[in-house]
């Protein structure tokens, strides 16, 4: 197959972007009732106003709710405009000539393809019903940011890490890079949670932070 791949502009403005989770859109108007005690709640209502994310109405988002794979990788394909645009095919590329376990008929389908072919490194037998961890979650953003910005290698001084021993090594790196990104954040005791199950609220302030970062190193790359 060829395929043609080109640079990805920097994303300039959030308001381009979209964030979907799978399910009913709502009107974009108001804040989340159900989210008053949940850290990031103001990150969360601003992508809400701004159109970027869903809740299950108007005014709930349900925000300790787990994260599937498929919903994760939905939210980071959907909210970062990963697409084929740039890329040229002899023949429309299938899903199931690339995942073992994804539908090629699925709401979750073209989210796939596209952070495939987009940079972000899925394993080829990963379950899209299975509810995603932290750790995994922060590898696959991260490649995702790290695309559409362009962004350069980097030597980083690597931050201390309570329960580093229990991050699966090849995500070792990306978190390291997304802690330097303010992607994420260690808690109280320095503890990142790798095998935590993911929450929607967790997914959305992260989506949030990482928009944020791609919208700093843009200005700092303007002449």
């Amino acid at each position: 197959m060829n395929i043609k791949k080109s640079a990805f502009a920097v994303i300039t403005s959030v308001s381009l972007l979209t964030f979907s989770l799978g399910g009913t859109v709502f009107a974009a108007t108001g804040s989340f009732k159900d989210i008053d005690n949940v850290s990031g709640k103001e990150k969360i209502n601003s992508l809400k106003q701004q159109g970027l994310i869903k809740g299950i109405s108007d005014t709930q988002f349900l925000p300790a709710s787990t994260v599937t794979t498929a919903q994760a990788v939905q939210f980071i394909s959907g909210g970062l405009q990963l697409s084929l645009a740039a890329i040229d095919f002899n023949k429309a590329p299938v899903a199931s000539n690339l995942f073992s376990k994804v539908k090629d008929n699925a709401w979750y389908t073209e989210a796939f393809i596209n952070a495939y072919y987009n940079g972000v490194n899925i394993d080829a037998d990963i379950d899209p019903a299975q509810p995603i961890t932290k750790e995994l979650f922060t590898n696959l953003l991260v490649q995702g940011v790290e695309h559409v910005g362009n962004l350069p290698m980097i030597n980083i001084v690597p931050a201390d890490i309570a329960d580093e021993s229990e991050f699966d090594p090849s995500y070792q790196g990306s978190i390291q890079r997304a802690l330097k990104y303010k992607i994420v954040s260690l808690d109280a005791n320095g503890k990142f949670h790798p095998k935590s199950k993911l929450t929607r609220a967790e997914a959305a302030v992260m989506l949030y932070n990482a928009l944020d970062y791609l919208k700093t190193v843009n200005k700092t790359a303007q002449p």
